[in-house]
């Protein structure tokens, strides 16, 4: 087994900090890994293998560096732990590569990198995104794994907050900062740290983005023969609320090859789960009108090139949510339409016809019906005021009938 001591190495000239070294023993065998860490020889306690802590004025420099040792200390018995058959020199080599992924955005680019590389541009374009915030607010310099605490995710938590940033978008960059944290201690043997403890890692309740059933109905006869552009989102909305609310993305990528015996099979892209609608005449309606000699069932993707059709795919949906929102005006809602109204209009639909929750959870292609409570968790306030009247009165209607009772009696 291999164990490790920390060295000062000092310097031959007067006056000059000497340079701290590990030490790998292996036997009689030894392998030293110097490091850029200078400290003076009264900063240095040999016997303890440890910093001292005497001056003031260079407290946060020897505090630094005492932080980075530990660091370097805790990875390098992580992967004696994890390789118990590893030699010294194996020790070294492990802890080089190690040491090369010390900042957080370059590994974070490594990761983004790998995602696009294996087709996953959608969780890719997720991380971009909070690498852009995250970056920001580090104002474009990296950051060093070590200086990755509990205060400062709280510092970044703050600057997200006073810049408006809703709490939901707050929660969706911490989990994705978290994932990279998690996945960089696993490659690079160091103990992950609960420093995400403190912020908000969770999903709230959403507004309410369902719209009453009537407007589905009033969409659907809506007249758009001369307006081709909104005549198409409307179909699409159409379409997607028929098949019990498909995302857009999974609507983009519906192919013919996925029409079979009467059935839409598909897998869905967030989740990877599959599929089965049975295919309704309306449905087959929508579908037969924008057929096309592509491969794919709606003029949305044209390019089997995986790079440009994820493209094709994003500027569609941008475009999509526009025409939706001029439908909004037409139709004088409140709220403008967007893609995901017509998923959380046919769950509330289906909640509202005392459909059980498993099955809508499981229509909708949820992983947990804890997903599905939250489309469904901004109740319309007249339901539940409906709901609380029909209680009271309940209530007040069996005292009467009580009360007249007693009088009978008398």
């Amino acid at each position: 087994m291999v164990s490790i001591k920390i060295k000062l190495r000092h310097s031959s000239v007067s006056g000059v900090p000497g340079t701290v070294v590990y030490v790998l023993h292996e036997g009689m065998r030894s392998v030293r890994i110097a490091t850029e860490y200078k400290l003076f020889p009264e900063e240095w306690d040999e016997k303890s293998q440890s910093v001292v802590f005497r001056e003031k004025y260079r407290f946060s420099y020897v505090t630094d560096i005492d932080l980075r040792i530990k660091k370097d200390v805790s990875a390098l018995q992580n992967i004696i732990k994890s390789f118990p058959n590893y030699s010294a020199k194996d020790i070294l080599q492990a802890f080089h590569i190690h040491r090369q992924d010390k900042s957080f955005l370059a590994f974070m680019d490594k990761q983004i990198r790998s995602l696009i590389k294996n087709g996953c541009l959608g969780t890719a374009r997720n991380y971009m995104c909070t690498r852009n915030s995250f970056a920001s607010f580090l104002h474009n310099q990296d950051i060093e794994f070590y200086l990755m605490t509990e205060d400062f995710i709280l510092e970044y938590d703050s600057w997200l907050r006073k810049k408006g940033i809703t709490r939901n978008s707050v929660s969706f960059y911490m989990r994705i900062l978290r994932s990279v944290y998690n996945k960089a201690a696993a490659k690079m043997f160091f103990n992950p740290e609960n420093i995400f403890r403190k912020v908000y890692t969770g999903v709230d309740r959403t507004r309410k983005r369902a719209v009453n059933e009537e407007i589905i109905v009033r969409l659907s006869n809506l007249d758009l023969s001369e307006h081709k552009a909104l005549d198409y989102a409307r179909d699409i909305f159409i379409f997607s609320f028929y098949t019990r609310g498909m995302a857009f993305v999974d609507i983009a990528y519906l192919r013919k090859s996925n029409i079979r015996n009467g059935f839409i099979q598909y897998i869905r892209r967030k989740t990877g789960q599959i599929i089965n609608i049975r295919i309704e005449s309306c449905m087959k309606k929508i579908m037969d009108h924008y057929k096309t000699k592509s491969e794919y069932i709606f003029p949305i993707i044209t390019s089997s090139d995986e790079k440009i059709a994820y493209r094709q795919y994003q500027n569609s949906l941008s475009y999509y949510n526009k025409q939706l929102k001029k439908i909004s005006d037409l139709l004088g809602l409140p709220s403008p339409l967007t893609s995901y109204v017509a998923r959380h209009t046919w769950a509330t639909a289906a909640r509202n016809k005392n459909i059980p929750l498993s099955v809508i959870s499981a229509g909708m292609g949820h992983t947990s019906e804890k997903t599905t409570q939250i489309y469904l968790a901004s109740l319309d306030n007249s339901i539940i005021d409906e709901a609380n009247k029909f209680i009271i009165s309940s209530l007040y209607y069996e005292g009467d009938n009580s009360r007249k009772k007693k009088k009978r009696k008398v």
